[in-house]
């Protein structure tokens, strides 16, 4: 039985909800800081291109400014990216390399980095399936908090891996 983690409520996780529209200053002083190389300013610049918060919706926009961050390590631009990729969001689906970019996440620490990993694992999506190192990304995502990485732990530990 494969696990689904892609749904409507998935984008909100790890992109969040939009908030009070910004203006048209903030955006301009946000897209200066993240043209300069600011790794959170560009993160949130993707979000909001995402979002369409504040600007025109545009998935391959957000993937640019989410892409520049996590190739300077940012762990929330690096689950962004790799959720876009494994969703197929301004980019064409490929789960290789959401794997790729979920495990950078991942090895920072990132629950929900490490909970899709564990999904991907347990899939078989990207990579050889394998239900021992998907407990293990569910154990390591559970022990950062995220409840529904602790309930996949426990199936996968009842059925015996």
């Amino acid at each position: 039985m494969k696990i689904f983690f892609i749904c409507a409520l998935c984008s909100t996780l790890i992109f969040g909800t939009a908030k009070a529209v910004p203006t048209s200053q903030e955006i301009q002083a946000l897209q200066l800081s993240a043209e300069k190389g600011n790794a959170d300013a560009q993160v949130k610049l993707g979000a909001m291109y995402f979002l369409g918060e504040g600007v025109r919706q545009d998935y391959a926009e957000a993937l640019k400014w989410c892409r520049l961050s996590a190739n300077q390590g940012n762990a929330d631009a690096q689950l962004k990216v790799g959720w876009m990729y494994s969703n197929g969001y301004g980019v064409k689906q490929d789960y290789a390399e959401a794997v790729k970019w979920y495990r950078l996440s991942a090895q920072q620490g990132n629950a929900n980095a490490q909970y899709n990993l564990g999904v991907m694992y347990s899939n078989g999506e990207g990579v050889k399936q394998d239900k021992k190192i998907a407990k293990e990304w569910f154990g390591k995502s559970c022990d950062n908090g995220l409840q529904q990485a602790c309930d996949e732990y426990r199936k996968l530990q009842e059925q015996g891996y």
